[in-house]
């Protein structure tokens, strides 16, 4: 009897040995990862110059934005151990993206409006700016949001009242001053964090509340208030210059349009910017490293899990009045990505007399230039009914 009981025991302890050993193995951050354990061990300032150099840190966007989820994609697909890391930075804004890239240490890339350099120039807050920037890709297209009391209608009917247009540091501002100041319009405008401005909006404090951002934008799909829905903006003529017309339909804000409804808006294109570093800098070198990890995995980006908006970026698609960034043009190339552009807008001018024949060969890169964006915009504005125009 003693004999078993001394069996007993000694299995007992090798069952709570094994179970001790396993829950030690589990929890083993040396067991989860030898690169880990490889620095702080043995890291040195050869391991930190490693880092450094093979991590792209990317200015995104302010929380609950699509630039921040777009970010966290190119950080999910790209890391590569130590060969490549992308490190997303929760920015303050378009403006601010654009200050950072310019001037802040470490920052290689960042999520901005195609709009802001313009703005900035404009009002004379900055001088040739786009020549200190480049551009990897163009995203895709953010379309304006403006959430008001039912008896609103269309934007114009903001004439006079106050709309909230986001903090002076981000995008939505910048797009809502020049929209308004296109169309001629004098609404009251107040800068306030879109959280806090929503709030206000249903305490009854301003009239109406501006975003821009990718649909679905997540503060615009949480907004729940049956008093309150998304308004039209017309796309006026004033206005296609630099937007593009889009449309919101109950399938992407459910709390806010009912039934088939669509509701017509307009839309300004993401880009993703760096600063115009020299092509022999180390700088230079890490976007390289990024360009070609980032095109190559592309594809993935644009099935599920990862954002939808993936979808409407075309890596070839041109941004009239921005310089590519030399390395993002020549992988284009070296893959074939812009001769298979080329050989379609060939088909199209055979296929389309009335688009003339262009009489030298400028003439021809421009208009090359003007159906590779037309190319790319169709994905975007597939699903978009006809915008009227007045």
């Amino acid at each position: 009897m003693r004999r078993l009981w001394g069996l007993a025991l000694f299995a007992t302890m090798m069952i709570c040995g094994f179970a001790a050993q396993a829950e030690q193995a589990e929890y083993d951050p040396a067991k989860v990862s030898e690169s880990l354990k490889a620095i702080f061990q043995f890291g040195s300032t050869s391991t930190k110059q490693s880092l450094n150099a093979n991590t792209v840190t990317l200015i995104s966007g302010t929380i609950g934005g699509t630039y921040v989820q777009f970010g966290a994609d190119l950080a999910s697909v790209l890391d590569d151990g130590n060969k490549l890391r992308i490190l997303p930075i929760v920015g303050r804004g378009s403006v601010q993206s654009v200050a950072d890239i310019l001037f802040l240490q470490g920052v290689d890339l960042g999520i901005v409006r195609s709009d802001t350099l313009d703005y900035l120039e404009r009002k004379g807050f900055a001088k040739d700016i786009k020549k200190q920037f480049t551009y990897v890709t163009k995203l895709y297209n953010e379309e304006v949001h403006v959430i008001a009391s039912k008896s609103i209608r269309n934007l114009r009917d903001l004439e006079g009242k106050t709309v909230s247009v986001d903090l002076p540091n981000g995008g939505t501002f910048v797009t809502a001053l020049t929209v308004f100041e296109r169309l001629g319009m004098k609404p009251k405008v107040v800068y306030i964090e879109q959280r806090i401005a929503l709030e206000k909006l249903k305490a009854g404090e301003i009239d109406a509340v501006i975003v821009c951002g990718g649909k679905p934008y997540k503060s615009v799909s949480s907004f729940k208030d049956d008093r309150f829905h998304l308004v039209t903006v017309n796309y006026e003529k004033p206005l296609q210059g630099d937007y593009l017309p889009a449309s919101l339909s109950a399938k992407d804000y459910p709390n806010l349009i009912e039934g088939q409804e669509q509701v017509d808006t307009i839309a300004v294109p993401a880009v993703l910017a760096a600063y115009n570093w020299a092509p022999n800098s180390e700088r230079y070198r890490k976007l390289a490293v990024f360009v070609d990890a980032f095109f190559t995995k592309f594809p993935t980006f644009q099935n599920p899990p990862f954002h939808p908006k993936w979808k409407e970026v075309s890596l070839s698609a041109p941004l009239p009045g921005w310089q590519r960034l030399p390395v993002a043009k020549q992988w284009l190339e070296q893959h074939g990505v812009e001769s298979v552009a080329r050989n379609r807008f060939e088909d199209f001018l055979k296929q389309s007399p009335a688009a003339g024949k262009p009489q030298s060969d400028a003439e021809k890169e421009a208009l090359f230039r003007q159906f590779q964006a037309w190319d790319a915009e169709k994905n975007a504005r597939a699903q978009v009914r006809p915008a009227q125009q007045r």
